[in-house]
């Protein structure tokens, strides 16, 4: 869904969407949708700001990915309210260094005419996604010399020996 600066200007523009799997990109081979992505929320322009687009809504979806431990599919539900703020991009470009506050950081920007609902929902899916994506907190993983799961069964594997000209370090 295409979120049209022209139609803002007019009127506030609401949406309530569903997106089945597959339907956005996310550029992940290790993750993808595994349920219904509905959205819902508004976009408007905000009076005087020179264009700036508001952005609030609410998204749920369950996502799946490799666990980083054991590389079994791993499930994160979400349910996220997100309130968002785009300003449009200038055209010319600037060659001096400016120093960013943190509400700079809080701003993202668009350019053209406006901007894609799919890209926004990624862009929040992504951000809400866990860094260390694990099955569980207890996931064993795998082994590193037989590649075992060891969440199914042990592994008669013996650990091995660790080079001792790194000891030093270890005292650190």
């Amino acid at each position: 869904m295409f979120l049209s600066v022209r139609e803002m200007e007019l009127r506030k523009v609401r949406f309530h969407e569903t997106f089945p799997p597959g339907q956005i990109e996310f550029f992940d081979a290790k993750l993808w949708q595994a349920s219904l992505l509905e959205a819902s929320g508004s976009a408007e322009l905000i009076p005087n700001s020179g264009g700036e687009i508001r952005v609030r809504g609410r998204l749920t979806v369950c996502m799946q990915a490799e666990c980083d431990r054991c590389l079994e599919p791993a499930s994160f539900p979400l349910d996220l309210a997100f309130d968002l703020f785009y300003e449009p991009l200038t055209s010319s470009p600037r060659v001096e260094e400016v120093e960013l506050s943190e509400s700079d950081c809080e701003v993202a920007f668009y350019q053209g005419e406006g901007l894609e609902l799919e890209d926004v929902l990624r862009e929040q899916i992504l951000l809400a996604l866990p860094m260390r994506r694990i099955c569980r907190e207890d996931c064993k993983g795998i082994c590193p010399q037989c590649g075992q799961n060891r969440n199914l069964a042990p592994c008669a594997c013996r650990p091995q020996a660790v080079d001792d000209r790194w000891a030093a370090l270890r005292d650190l």
